[in-house]
């Protein structure tokens, strides 16, 4: 089963780059009007007089190589078929396109099939009386022993510092020796969790769960070795050593690079541990994250690493006119600013009640266990956090209560600082509504009467603010039958209402409030609603300790 958007598997290239020029924010790209096999994406502003440099490949690395055609990088991109090198007539035609009296540069990654057309198409264009000359970036430094080292994400550092070299007017010779040195203090090195997949292919998945592969290639060809973690902490400081001792001493520009599959909030998260890792007192630049050098949908990352010289900073610095560059920023420590509010929170008098105590445990204890069953259940009829929102909210009031910050002894008080905590901790609407019903509760109980009748206060103003009531398949309908049962002083039928209520959720084919209001009859039926499963968990929990309040 194909899992790409797309016409036809011939055309997917092409239409590809038709989409990529069309999109380019400066207008500035066009595409090399010849055999429709021939892809090549070159600038329209070039007039030939300054070196041109040349990159290409396989596809399936977008936004290498095309997104990186513009002033102050590449001239002209040419692309291939998927992960296939393009020909040697289709280099060929690239050259003689862009290629003046200045001559041109070929920045090509190190496997055979770039290095034989490319190659080939440069001598053909010797041949033809151009000056030609050709760099290989070989920047993995997965396989030590290897002596051909693959050519990965570092390549788009190359591309920038040569493409400056060119756009300042330096000589080809020049610009070749400045690409060159750029390729020999390179470094890089990626992990992936899944290998990407293929149009109209489906292949068995290689990379067992909970493992990463270390040092795969961007073609999804295997890894050096095998990890047992998904750590963000673990793999980047395993990354950085192999890097740090493969380049030595010196100031670094990093780049992370997306391979394609990985979120935007994974990337960050990997981003903070780069910036507390070893390398993190070296690294003068900090390039991404940002997918440059992908892998089709690959999930996975690399990191690469260039020893800096003033040229060099300067050249990454320079500012162009492309679709994938990322301009490198200084790695800086986290800023903050004080947060001044006129807003304080209550003043609440820690006091101990060992029975209350024990109650607050189960509750808490129950919510964490619960965690993965309600966010899988939530995944069914949500937006799969569920269990997560409150187990987040119990680990907070856990911490309180193992801080002994709670007035256990003073109920009114304890709901309304509980009501207060989730406030602040408790995200989405289940906080919001969580924090207005103990609120609200006890408030209710400061005035008189019982706890059940407190706890019904909190109910009605939580259906007031949130519109939900029974019936809208929500933990309303758990909740409310329990409490109204419990009101009778009869605690062993609250715990069967609130589970009967929970059950009942299941045959609900419609949802009237919250996010399984968004899905679909035939996604709902049959699953509960993850947090009436969990307010009946909660009073069967505390049906064990025969509640007295």
């Amino acid at each position: 089963m194909s899992r790409f958007f797309f016409n036809d598997r011939k055309q997917l290239v092409n239409e590809a780059i038709e989409g990529l020029i069309i999109s380019a924010p400066e207008g500035n790209l066009v595409r090399l009007d010849t055999d429709p096999a021939i892809r090549v994406v070159m600038r329209n502003d070039w007039d030939k007089s300054k070196v041109a440099v040349i990159s290409g490949g396989g596809s399936g690395h977008e936004p290498a190589h095309a997104g990186f055609v513009g002033k102050g990088m590449l001239t002209a991109a040419v692309c291939g078929d998927l992960f296939a090198s393009p020909s040697v007539d289709a280099v060929f035609s690239a050259i003689m396109a862009v290629t003046g009296e200045q001559g041109c540069l070929l920045i090509v990654k190190n496997y055979t099939g770039d290095r034989l057309n490319f190659g080939l198409a440069a001598e053909k264009a010797k041949s033809h009386g151009i000056n030609v000359e050709m760099v290989i970036v070989a920047d993995d430094i997965s396989l030590p022993e290897n002596r051909q080292p693959r050519g990965i994400a570092g390549t788009v550092l190359v591309h920038k510092i040569a493409g400056y070299a060119a756009e300042e007017g330096k000589s080809l010779s020049q610009v070749r020796e400045i690409a060159q040195q750029t390729c020999d203090n390179l470094y890089s090195l990626g992990v992936a969790m899944q290998t990407c997949n293929l149009p109209d292919y489906t292949e068995e998945r290689r990379i067992k769960a909970g493992q990463v592969e270390l040092g795969l290639g961007i073609h999804g060809e295997p890894g050096a070795s095998v990890e047992d973690t998904h750590n963000s902490k673990i793999l980047i400081d395993t990354l950085v050593r192999a890097l740090s001792k493969s380049a030595g001493a010196g100031r670094f520009a990093v780049l992370i690079n997306n391979l394609g599959g990985v979120s935007a909030l994974e990337m960050a998260v990997l981003t903070r541990e780069l910036a507390h890792s070893a390398i993190s007192k070296q690294t003068d630049l900090l390039i991404g994250p940002a997918s440059l050098v992908t892998s089709l949908d690959m999930k996975g990352f690399s990191l690469s690493l260039l020893k800096l010289n003033d040229y060099f900073s300067k050249a990454l610095n320079a500012p162009v006119e492309t679709q994938g560059w990322q301009k490198p920023v200084v790695l800086q420590p986290l800023k903050t600013v004080v947060c001044e509010t006129e807003y304080k929170q209550s003043v609440y008098i820690p006091s101990e009640n060992a029975r209350i105590a024990e109650y607050i445990t189960v509750i808490t204890d129950t919510l964490i266990r619960l965690e993965n069953q309600l966010n899988a259940l939530d995944a069914k009829v949500g937006d799969g956090d569920t269990g997560s929102t409150f187990a987040h909210a119990a680990h907070a009031i856990a911490s309180q209560l193992v801080q002994k910050h709670l007035p256990l002894n003073d109920l009114p008080q304890l709901l309304l600082c509980i009501g207060e905590r989730l406030s602040v901790v408790m995200g989405g609407s289940s906080g919001v509504l969580m924090s207005i019903f103990f609120t609200a509760a006890g408030q209710k109980l400061q005035t008189g009467g019982t706890l059940v009748d407190a706890l019904l206060n909190g109910l009605a103003q939580m259906k007031h603010y949130g519109g939900a009531d029974i019936g809208d398949r929500t933990l309303i309908d758990a909740l409310q039958p329990a409490l109204d049962v419990w009101q009778n002083r009869n605690f062993s039928a609250a715990i069967q209402a609130a589970r009967e209520g929970a059950e009942k959720t299941a045959g609900m084919h419609k949802a009237g409030a919250g996010r399984s209001s968004y899905v679909n009859q035939q996604n709902l039926a049959g699953v509960p609603d993850p947090g009436a499963v969990a307010v009946a968990e909660v009073f069967t929990a505390l049906g064990k300790l025969q509640i007295k309040l």
